[in-house]
């Protein structure tokens, strides 16, 4: 049966096998019908059931129903097994991606990545791009559904700004200029006013190499929301980037 001595002498303890007679010597004694039970064991081992479940039910089973009904179960069980290996083998590769892009080994974002991939956050891939200061300040203005509402509104106003550039709409018309103010109005509601985080999201922005669709449409409205973001400032009197750097 390919069963070590140890084996048999644990399922004797567990009460899954006990055997029919002992030596005068001590040794176990096993029948032909202990190896029928063994046999069931090992083939219900094999399906992924617990000894536990084995001892407690499967090894008694009489009817076909009865034993249909127990694979049936074990059957779901592996179903949900697998579906759980799926997604970390997903949240690995998603992982391995974002630790190949990152300069250093920073075991915090590692985890903060994996966390937010558990929560089905898709935006997971901007944790890399923020420093520890950055990530304690999100985490105390936003929690996971403000955070995924925040990055909605903002992802919808990146779409219109991108379909103005692509109908060639001047960044000084009314229209630009409302959405400029909405974008900005996003800006001061994600730094809550502290304009010295600025040069931190600039640095972000500036995408070279897009690694998914959101960088490429940030990459792709920079040049005409920067020059739409220049006139709007012109116009309200006040530059926040020029006041960061002069500081």
């Amino acid at each position: 049966m390919g069963v070590t001595v140890r084996t048999l002498q644990y399922y004797d303890k567990e009460g899954l096998l006990a055997p029919s007679a002992e030596s005068e010597g001590g040794r176990r004694l096993y029948t032909d019908r202990d190896l029928i039970i063994l046999h069931q064991i090992l083939s219900l081992k094999s399906l992924g059931f617990s000894l536990s479940d084995i001892k407690d039910r499967l090894i008694y089973l009489s009817t076909p129903a009865e034993v249909a009904h127990a694979l049936a179960e074990q059957a779901n069980d592996i179903h949900s097994k697998i579906e759980h290996l799926s997604t970390c083998l997903t949240e690995i590769k998603r992982l391995r991606i974002e630790v190949l892009q990152m300069k250093t080994v920073d075991f915090k974002k590692y985890a903060d990545i994996i966390a937010n991939l558990r929560m089905n956050n898709e935006y997971y891939y901007l944790i890399k791009k923020f420093d520890d200061d950055t990530l304690d300040h999100i985490r105390s203005r936003f929690d996971q559904e403000t955070g995924i509402a925040f990055m909605e509104r903002f992802n919808q106003l990146s779409e219109k700004i991108l379909q103005l550039q692509k109908e060639n709409i001047p960044p000084e018309t009314e229209e630009c200029q409302k959405l400029v103010k909405h974008y900005w109005d996003l800006i001061v509601e994600f730094t809550n006013g502290d304009m010295s985080m600025l040069p931190k999201l600039m640095k972000i922005g500036d995408i070279e190499n897009a690694t998914n669709e959101w960088e490429e449409k940030q990459a792709a409205i920079k040049e005409y929301l920067g020059q739409a973001l220049e006139i709007y400032f012109s116009k309200v009197g006040i530059n926040p980037f020029e006041e960061v750097q002069d500081e």
